[in-house]
């Protein structure tokens, strides 16, 4: 069943962190309606519009809760993974596919991953990008959600990742 949202609602759009609903416009094309959420990013001030029956099949999806953080907060303290014998590139596009499920638990996976590489080797250059997006999208996805600040979130986050 798809997510209802209504304007000034705060919601997560996959890659792009926490946006707010700031409308609902009605359009026609070729003579059906079509309603969308006008969604504003709250780090950037960008602008997106996602059509309300397409909300699932984008990722468009509420801001976790205490159980979901209790999750992010699990898997960000895991100490070990298994590295798949991949070259970077072919790391870095499935680190970018998880973060595009939208699913927080699967963000927290690649900073966790990048974070425990990265004590054992230099991140290349693709993987630092992904490493800060990663840490950028929960960072701020917690800090709302919690209502607390970055900076805050960001220490308690450096701190499960040891």
């Amino acid at each position: 069943m798809a997510s209802t949202f209504n304007v000034g609602d705060q919601a997560v759009y996959p890659a792009q962190g926490v946006t707010e609903i700031c409308d609902i416009e009605t359009f026609e094309f070729s003579g059906q309606t079509c309603q969308v959420y006008v969604l504003r990013c709250l780090d950037s001030e960008q602008k997106i519009r996602v059509p309300v029956d397409k909300v699932e099949q984008v990722g468009l999806r509420n801001l976790v809760d205490k159980a979901e953080i209790k999750e992010v907060n699990e898997v960000l303290k895991a100490s070990h993974f298994t590295v798949d014998e991949l070259n970077w590139n072919r790391r870095q596009r499935i680190y970018m596919d998880k973060i595009k499920t939208g699913k927080l638990t699967e963000v927290a996976e690649v900073l966790r991953n990048l974070h425990l590489m990265r004590a054992d080797k230099q991140l290349s250059y693709g993987e630092k990008r992904v490493y800060e997006m990663a840490m950028q999208l929960l960072v701020q996805e917690l800090s709302v959600a919690q209502g607390i600040g970055g900076d805050e979130v960001t220490e308690q986050v450096e701190q499960l990742l040891g």
